[in-house]
Parts: structure tokens; C-alpha cells; sequence
């Protein structure tokens, strides 16, 4: 694959750097708008709570009222005239819209505050609630159901007027609706809240908001199942205005009546969306500068490498002109030599003009140990590559290093074609290579070893191209070179050090 440019690099460190930081700044607001869900949903359950708790002190307070009304004499001994001043007095308490009506066991209206006229009351309409309040002597709470007299929805509150253990009557109150409806007006926290007082049988009767639209209708589907299975719980529901909401109800044990409030989904919700876009915002800018900032780095570092490169291009062009120079005296300097002195000369030359096109095209960062061998040996194995095999770890070679390895590794070459393994057929050469250290410095130990070659003589006389090996490892690497003439074949060993000191 092809190396990214340098501003792409550049832009990638930045986008990097940057989206990992903008991704967790979206963690966060994902994290606390979870913590704010959760305590909207406990302060759901507790609104709730709260308002069930003032519903049943309001219904207690009217109960305790009616029951006082039930334990006068007057009620008791059927003195419904002189009973008229006393109710009117409890009604004083709610306003005109509450009416007292006293009945008997059979519903019959044996008294009314809305008409003095007995006869022309007309038999109560919730005749069940009557008979509950008869059989069980307890006081009773209604659902809404519609007035026989006023034509309007209604509630009421039944209590029983005893005479020791007998029932004689049973003396109900119908609240007028306001004083629900004010109740959840002043307990709503904000606008972003839909509360409901619902009877038993899922009707609402009190409502915030939008109480006449929706007062004497059910509550949603999905409300009503919950509390058909349960008495209190928190689910997600619908309004009946189609708001998605997180939802808690809880049903009144004395009453009856359930109280459910919800808060609206997009108020949970908004704030998330608001934080992750201002997030999204601020980390967009700071990308966006960040890249700017790495665009400019770029273009000043593309400037210095393109100058750099131009500088490495003229060093490489006179380096070669030098060495064509140099061969063109030697040429005339080994007019009269022998081909073979011409030819080891030419050799070293090429040797060396080889590591310097490798050091060249890495732009003289250096160079892998295994690259600077093969272009030194590619000649010698052009007709059968197989005759050498190499291992080892890779080793970057600095640029002088390299120069001069190449040059050793040529001169063992050269001896190998010429004495070695590499002067027949059959020979073959192992080359291995590993990194040790010595006295805390890295070090470079390299042995060539070669087999099927002629049988190996140690030389009486050591040549010029022994000689520059070891003092090339010696002189120039900081380490030393061994040759070893075993039957078999020679055996090379060089250590040199790994750090450039030169």
C-alpha cells in the first residue's frame, strides 16, 4: 500500500487525537442525561405520591365533615327541615356547586340541598354505591358518573347515619370538581407535566391540562392496562394527546381513585440532543482548527522535505560524478595492470556505488542490513539465487554503516567466486546474522559460512582483500572481523557496533 502523504498523516494524528476526546465528551452527556432520566422518573414517583397524600387528606377532611353531619340529632330523627341550616353551613366550606342529598335504603332522595321539595326528588342514580354503604356501614367513594338532578358528571362521598348498629340513612356529598381540578394545579412542577386524578374504572376527572377536553374520558391504553394489574408503577406511556411520556401511577387505598403524572419524553430528551449538538459544536471547531493548524505544519514540512530531497538529489549527483571521475583515472592508472587488478578495483567501486543508490533511495535515513546484502550479491547469484541463504532479525543499518558493510560483504563475495563456493557449481553459502549485546551496547555479529566449494587452504600469504575486511571492521565499525579456513569451507565472522559513532 502506498505511504499516506504528510498531511494526511498529519490530519489523521489531529483527527486521532481529537475524536477520541469529542467521543468522550458525548459519553459524559449520554452518562448525566441518564442520571437526569432516572431522577426525573424518582421525581415522577414522587409527585405522584405527594399528590395522592394531599388527595386523601382533602377526601378525609369531607368525610370526617359528613360523618360529623351523619351523627346529628336532627338527621337522625328525620327533622330534615331543621337539618336544611345545617347542611347549608357544611356546604359553606366548598362553595355552592356541592350539594348533600340523604337517602334511604331503597335510593330514595329524603333530602336535597338543591330543593326543599322532597316529593319531587328523583330516586339516586348510583343506586350500587347506596347499597354498599347499607351492607357494609363504612363510608363509600364514588366513580364519576352523571347527576340525576343537574345533568352533570358527579362524584360523591357516601357515609352512613347510624343508630347504634342500624343504617337509617345514607348521606352523600357531591364535591364540585374544581376542588381536584385545584389540587393538581397547584401541585404541577411545570409545564412539561400531564397529571390525572382517575377513577375506578379509568375515567378521567380531574386533569392538567386541557381539563375540558379530556375530563370524563379513559385514560390511555396503555396507562389504564397498568393500573388494571397494578397500584402503583412507573411505565412509558401515550398521552391522550399523543406526547410520548415517562409515566407513574399510584392508586389510593381509601378511595380508590388513581393519580398518574407524566413527563413529557422531548423534555428529557431535548436537553440530550442539546448537549451532544453544543459537544458536536465545540469538537467540530477544534477539529477543524486542529486540521488547520496540521494543514499549515504540513505545508512547512513538505517546504523542508522538498529542500531536503534537493539536497539529497545534488549530494547523490556528485557522488556518482566523483566515482565516474575515479574510475575514469583508474582506467588510465591500470592502463598497463593486469585485467584482474582492474577488475577488483571496479568491483570495489561498484560495490560502493551500489550502497550509495540504496542510501539514495531511502533519502539517506539508512538502510536494512538484509537490502544492502542482497544488492551486493545480486551479480554473483544471478544464474541460481538458491546458492545463498540468509536469516535474521531485521537490523536498520545508519547510512555509514551501511556504506561499509557493503563494502565488506563484497570483498567476502569476491574471495567466495574466486576460491570459494561461489567458484563452482555446487557450492552454496549460509549467511546469518543476530543482534547481541555487550557491555550494554548493541552489537551486530554476521557470519558467512560456505560449503561445496574447493577444498579450502589457509593462504601463506594474507591479500589486500582480507586485509580491508578487518581493518574495515576494525577501523571503521568499532568491532572486528574473523576468517576461519575449515576444510569445508571459509567461514567469515564480523561484530561491529550497532551505534554510529563515526
Amino acid at each position: 500500500m502506498p505511504k499516506p502523504s504528510l498531511p494526511m498523516r498529519l490530519a489523521l494524528l489531529v483527527a486521532g487525537t481529537a475524536l477520541p476526546l469529542i467521543i468522550f465528551a458525548a459519553v459524559i452527556v449520554f452518562h448525566d442525561y441518564q442520571r437526569d432520566r432516572r431522577d426525573a422518573e424518582l421525581r415522577v414517583v414522587e409527585t405522584v405520591r405527594s399528590i395522592r397524600l394531599v388527595l386523601d387528606s382533602e377526601v378525609q377532611r369531607v368525610t370526617g365533615g359528613l360523618q360529623v353531619l351523619a351523627l346529628t340529632d336532627t338527621l337522625r330523627g328525620s327533622d330534615f327541615a331543621s337539618f336544611r341550616r345545617i347542611a347549608l353551613g357544611f356546604l359553606d366550606q366548598y362553595g355552592k356547586n356541592g350539594v348533600v342529598i340523604v337517602a334511604d335504603r331503597d335510593g330514595r332522595q329524603m333530602f336535597s340541598t338543591i330543593s326543599p321539595d322532597t316529593p319531587s326528588l328523583p330516586q339516586r342514580n348510583n343506586r350500587a354505591i347506596v347499597e354498599k354503604v347499607f351492607a357494609t356501614k363504612m363510608p363509600q367513594y364514588s366513580n364519576l358518573f352523571m347527576g340525576s338532578m343537574r345533568k352533570e358528571p358527579l362524584l360523591t362521598v357516601e357515609v352512613p347515619v347510624l343508630r347504634g348498629d342500624e343504617v337509617l340513612y345514607d348521606i352523600s356529598f357531591s364535591p364540585p370538581i374544581d376542588i381536584f381540578q385545584s389540587i393538581l394545579d397547584k401541585q404541577r412542577p411545570g409545564e412539561d407535566w400531564i397529571i390525572s386524578i382517575i377513577d375506578g374504572d379509568g375515567i378521567n376527572f380531574a386533569r392538567v391540562p386541557n381539563p375540558r377536553e379530556f375530563i370524563g374520558k379513559r385514560a390511555s391504553t396503555l396507562l389504564y392496562a397498568g393500573m388494571s394489574s397494578k397500584s402503583e408503577a412507573s411505565l412509558p406511556t401515550v398521552s391522550l394527546e399523543g406526547l410520548p411520556l415517562t409515566t407513574a401511577f399510584a392508586r389510593s387505598s381509601l378511595t380508590g381513585w388513581t393519580v398518574a403524572a407524566g413527563i413529557t419524553e422531548r423534555s428529557l430528551v431535548g436537553p440530550l440532543w442539546r448537549n451532544l449538538a453544543i459537544t458536536s459544536v465545540i469538537g467540530a471547531i477544534l477539529l477543524l482548527t486542529g486540521l488547520a493548524f496540521a494543514v499549515r505544519m504540513a505545508t512547512t514540512i513538505a517546504r523542508g522535505e522538498t529542500l531536503h530531497d534537493l539536497l539529497i538529489e545534488e549530494l547523490n549527483h556528485r557522488v556518482k560524478n566523483t566515482l565516474a571521475i575515479v574510475q575514469a583515472i583508474a582506467v588510465q592508472t591500470f592502463r598497463s595492470a593486469s585485467r584482474d587488478e582492474r577488475g577488483k578495483f571496479e568491483g570495489r567501486l561498484g560495490a560502493l556505488a551500489e550502497a550509495h543508490n540504496l542510501l539514495n533511495t531511502e533519502k539517506w535515513q539508512g538502510a536494512e542490513l538484509q537490502d544492502v546484502v542482497a544488492r551486493v550479491l545480486r551479480p554473483y547469484l544471478l544464474n541460481n539465487p538458491d546458492r545463498l541463504r540468509m536469516s535474521g532479525p531485521k537490523v536498520p543499518l545508519p547510512p555509514r554503516l551501511a556504506v561499509v558493510l557493503s563494502m565488506i560483504v563484497h570483498e567476502i563475495a569476491t574471495n567466495a567466486a574466486k576460491y570459494g563456493a561461489l567458484s563452482n557449481e555446487t557450492g552454496t553459502i549460509r549467511l546469518d546474522w543476530e543482534i547481541i549485546t555487550e557491555k550494554a551496547r548493541p552489537k551486530l555479529r554476521l557470519i558467512w559460512a560456505e560449503t561445496g566449494g574447493p577444498l579450502v587452504v589457509a593462504p601463506v600469504r594474507r591479500g589486500f582483500g582480507s586485509r580491508l575486511i578487518e581493518r574495515s571492521a576494525r577501523d571503521q565499525l568499532g568491532g572486528e572481523a574473523t576468517i576461519d579456513f575449515l576444510p569445508r569451507g571459509a567461514v567469515y565472522t564480523v561484530v561491529c557496533s550497532l551505534l554510529d559513532e563515526g
